[in-house]
């Protein structure tokens, strides 16, 4: 599953548009038995990818922000997170959207003011700062912290105005 997050930024007031995830689990339907799971990676990183093309192509964005990879403690996971990664970050470049990446500690350091912050207090300020009714689930929290931190930060959607956009506000997945 892959979370995306969909935000405003109209002076310094940061607005909810939209929120989700792309569920790679419908690539393996087409799964054939005894097939190695790495067979079936394409099919996956495609699922994202379509994904993030219908989420640009509705939500018009003009920037991507996107947490950048850990290293984890297992090494097969990493390298999956990796790819699905690149697949996100090929879907912003194919449309011309410029990309900024975090580490976790960066976007959790600016959403709740703690680099180590668990994943339940990251949703609850998610929830607060973007004045929702209820939190977010984790992966699209997860999305919508790294909008509200690229939205904070110094390559964020503050220096639309003076990069020639001419918009009211500028969107940010």
């Amino acid at each position: 599953m892959t979370g995306f997050g969909v935000i405003e930024k109209t002076g310094e007031k940061i607005t909810y548009v939209a929120s989700g995830t792309i569920k790679t689990a419908s690539a393996k339907k087409n799964k054939v038995e005894g097939e190695d799971d790495r067979e079936e990676l394409p099919a996956r990183l495609k699922v994202i990818l379509d994904g993030l093309f219908e989420v640009i192509d509705t939500y018009l964005p003009q920037q991507v922000a996107i947490e950048k990879v850990f290293v984890n403690v297992n090494p097969q996971s990493t390298l999956l997170l990796g790819q699905a990664r690149g697949a996100a970050i090929s879907a912003a470049v194919i449309r011309n959207l410029m990309v900024a990446e975090y580490t976790a500690l960066q976007v959790k350091q600016a959403v709740v003011g703690n680099g180590h912050a668990q994943k339940e207090q990251v949703q609850e300020m998610v929830k607060r700062l973007l004045k929702l009714p209820a939190a977010p689930k984790p992966d699209s929290a997860d999305a919508l912290a790294c909008a509200i931190c690229h939205a904070h930060g110094g390559q964020g959607l503050g220096k639309l105005a003076t990069a020639g956009f001419r918009v009211k506000g500028g969107r940010l997945i």
